[in-house]
């Protein structure tokens, strides 16, 4: 997410009541998570185990639970709780709005079913068709000739949570979700608003009733998606890639372009463009057969035995 403005560092720390490293008039100009920072950015940070991959990131000022040396170029904010100050600054530059105030773009030709619902700041764009009860979540976009089918929804918040002692502490989801021109989606859909950035369905890809994309995964151009196929969140699918029915990716990998997942297969690391994989853990599916026309001869090798 940017800011509507550039802000100074030594009002970020004013707003989270925190120590600051660096010169007070650093240049602060969003906030976002790693996999999507651009200089200008706040990322927060809260275990060493990620300590250096937030320091080297491309953001430019990093939320940390700890006094480290501070990366030249870079600033810090020095935080006992990042993830509670992370809220605090999506709930001051993201504040929730009343449904009442909904205040959407919507295209002439744009046909809107009467049970549809839209938030705050939806745009609408050419010729889309929203039917029955569809939900659209603020600041969602929706680009031209878009077919959105009865039941889905838009813009619920990201499945992303910090165990505390009292339970489960939510990070609340400041991002979008940003539909591409010529796009279909199915029946009973849902898909997740980014934490900070956007939850991106790419132009020409086609949805089947029944699928699920967490926040932050990026779809390309002309992705095939089959019913009932679940996506984790940050995920990044490439043009033209294939997902079969009942498909599961995990979240933090990438499909390459081209490739296809076969019917019920759990994806649990990256795909190479152009390869076709079946299984769970997916592999290479010649390689899979190979496997299991093995196995189905075992039962005429014990009885050799």
């Amino acid at each position: 997410m940017k800011f509507n403005q550039t802000h100074r560092l030594d009002f970020i720390a004013d707003l989270i009541k925190c120590e600051f490293v660096g010169p007070a008039d650093f240049p602060v100009t969003g906030m976002n998570e790693i996999h999507v920072v651009t200089p200008g950015d706040i990322v927060f940070v809260d275990h060493p185990k990620y300590y250096d991959k937030a320091l080297n990131s491309a953001a430019t000022i990093v939320l940390i639970n700890k006094k480290v040396d501070c990366p030249d170029g870079k600033a810090l904010l020095i935080s006992d709780d990042p993830f509670r100050d992370f809220n605090k600054l999506t709930q001051h530059f993201v504040p929730f709005n009343a449904f009442a105030k909904a205040n959407t773009t919507i295209a002439t030709t744009a046909l809107i079913h009467p049970t549809a619902s839209l938030g705050n700041e939806v745009v609408v764009g050419e010729n889309t068709v929203i039917h029955a009860n569809v939900s659209i979540g603020d600041r969602c976009i929706i680009g031209d000739n878009v077919i959105i089918h009865a039941g889905t929804v838009l813009g619920g918040d990201a499945f992303y949570y910090k165990r505390r002692e009292a339970g489960y502490d939510k990070l609340l989801s400041n991002g979008r979700v940003v539909i591409e021109d010529q796009v279909e989606i199915g029946a009973l859909c849902t898909i997740d608003r980014g934490v900070s950035g956007d939850t991106t369905i790419g132009y020409g890809s086609k949805l089947d009733n029944q699928v699920h994309i967490g926040h932050d995964t990026v779809l390309g151009r002309h992705v095939l998606i089959a019913s009932q196929v679940g996506i984790a969140g940050c995920v990044i699918i490439e043009d033209n890639v294939k997902l079969w029915g009942q498909v599961g990716v995990r979240s933090d990998v990438k499909l390459g372009e081209g490739c296809e997942v076969m019917a019920q297969s759990g994806v649990s690391k990256d795909i190479q463009p152009g390869e076709a994989v079946f299984g769970s853990p997916a592999i290479n599916a010649k390689e899979k057969f190979k496997e299991l026309a093995a196995l189905r001869m075992l039962p005429n090798l014990v009885k050799k035995l």
